[in-house]
């Protein structure tokens, strides 16, 4: 079961950032990474989404300021690190911190120049960490963080759970199928949901051991 993160373990980079002003005029609230500074993982989906104000807990980065905390998409992933057993060993975040609106109230993708702009917070949190692995959702937020490597991503899928290493941020980054679509894509690919836990596992392990070794 997803457990919900505690506020006192957000990485606040910079309160109250500005440098998207179209970004800043959508958002209610930068949505930080979370979780224990000494985690062997950093999760990184692409940006929040606009959340639900009215939800019990669950309402979204967009409003918590905590990544991956929405009922659908945050309690997926976190529900999937939690079976994997790195529950208390994962920084959840994004690569642009605030809500991309389209105007209507539904989410954009984020401007090539926002993703640059949010990067540098993104590399600040990789720094303080210093997991062993950077973990990204779904295409956009991989190619995010492959960017700052200059690799371009092609075939996403084909390269889901395929470690590469990323000397930029000194950790290797692994892909992983974006939770809202993770079921239509497995059945696609013809694999359970267990079969592709027990993959990220072992991937998991074996880098985050390497790294201790």
């Amino acid at each position: 079961m997803a457990t919900f993160p505690d506020p006192d373990e957000r990485l606040v980079i910079e309160a109250g950032c500005a440098r998207c002003p179209a970004l800043a005029e959508s958002r209610e609230c930068i949505s930080w990474g979370v979780g224990p500074q000494d985690a062997d993982v950093v999760v990184v989906g692409e940006a929040p989404g606009a959340g639900d104000p009215d939800a019990d807990q669950w309402r979204g980065g967009n409003w918590t300021g905590m990544a991956y905390t929405t009922r659908h998409s945050g309690r997926r992933i976190r529900e999937t690190m939690a079976e994997v057993g790195y529950a208390e060993r994962t920084v959840y975040t994004n690569a642009v911190k605030c809500f991309p609106s389209d105007g209507a109230g539904s989410n954009r993708e984020p401007t090539a120049a926002e993703r640059e702009t949010c990067r540098s917070h993104l590399l600040a949190e990789v720094e303080a960490v210093e997991p062993a692995v950077v973990v990204t959702t779904g295409k956009h937020a991989t190619q995010s963080v492959l960017s700052a490597e200059g690799h371009e991503v092609s075939g996403f899928v084909d390269s889901v759970l395929k470690p590469v290493d990323c000397d930029s941020l000194g950790v290797t980054v692994v892909p992983l199928l974006h939770p809202s679509y993770r079921d239509v894509w497995l059945g696609r690919l013809d694999t359970s949901l267990s079969a592709y836990r027990g993959e990220l596992r072992d991937v998991l392990d074996g880098l985050v051991d390497g790294a201790g070794d």
